[in-house]
């Protein structure tokens, strides 16, 4: 059938009906609606494992992968192989380009991320931002963990995006939820979580870069904490969520028209 150019775009379509829907119905009604691969991102914190869960169980086909930074924490591991042995899935890796890393520490030592922001995005980008470019690429949606609650800089999140630099749907199924409604979800479910969680780490990243939180503090007050102390944690973020401009990427008017959908 012939595109209609007055017809919503995906995005539009799907900014419209999947509010109307819980997360597992947001998830089974993204896969019907777009036509190719579709990829999750895990960092296997406590919303991604919401996410897995509901992605497993369903057998929804939603490749479910992860960016092994090479700094992760004993405990995320630990959790990453429990998870697979739980849902009987693997959860595919993508690691930082060896040559990459080797030239990042040659330049700015073992730790350098500490020493000035722009060492640590250097090694964000390294470790995770150049990895999740291979991640999805060749995918036609990408499904995040995001909250709009998790800090103020993500406040202004919608369901669904356009995202622009990857040239894809972008959809975080749990963004109104509460970290409240996430926790006893997954207590619920019997969801193998990470027992930092339980020691004060509510987002949790690599070990060098995330530290606990004090009762009031925001989630994401403890990632690059020494970058974002007195700044309401808005400052903490990787890059795998910002445009170029540095930005976080916020709804778009729309996919491009005519972005295959059913």
């Amino acid at each position: 059938m012939p595109f209609d150019p007055r017809s919503p775009s995906p995005v539009e379509r799907l900014q419209q009906e999947l509010p109307a829907l819980d997360p597992a119905g947001r998830l089974a009604l993204l896969r019907r609606s777009v036509e190719g691969p579709i990829v999750f991102t895990t960092s296997l914190g406590l919303e991604d494992q919401a996410i897995a869960h509901l992605i497993f169980t369903a057998g929804l086909a939603i490749e479910v992968a992860t960016l092994d930074t090479g700094r992760l924490f004993p405990e995320t591991y630990a959790l990453w192989a429990e998870t697979e042995a739980r849902y009987g899935r693997r959860i595919r890796a993508f690691y930082p380009r060896q040559e990459a890393v080797e030239a990042l520490v040659a330049d700015q030592g073992i730790d350098g991320f500490y020493h000035a922001i722009e060492a640590r995005k250097a090694c964000c980008h390294v470790r995770k931002v150049e990895p999740l470019g291979r991640a999805l690429k060749g995918a036609s949606a990408w499904v995040t963990g995001l909250r709009a609650e998790q800090s103020a800089h993500r406040g202004g999140l919608e369901l669904a995006t356009w995202d622009q630099g990857h040239g894809l749907i972008k959809v975080s199924p749990l963004f109104d939820w509460s970290r409240e409604a996430v926790a006893a979800f997954v207590e619920r479910e019997g969801v193998p979580v990470n027992p930092l969680h339980a020691r004060g780490f509510p987002s949790i990243g690599c070990a060098p870069c995330t530290r606990a939180v004090a009762p009031g503090e925001p989630e994401r007050a403890g990632r690059w904490w020494w970058e974002s102390e007195g700044r309401d944690g808005a400052g903490s973020e990787c890059g795998l969520h910002l445009t170029p401009d540095g930005r976080l990427v916020r709804a778009a008017r729309g996919a491009p028209r005519g972005e295959a959908v059913s």
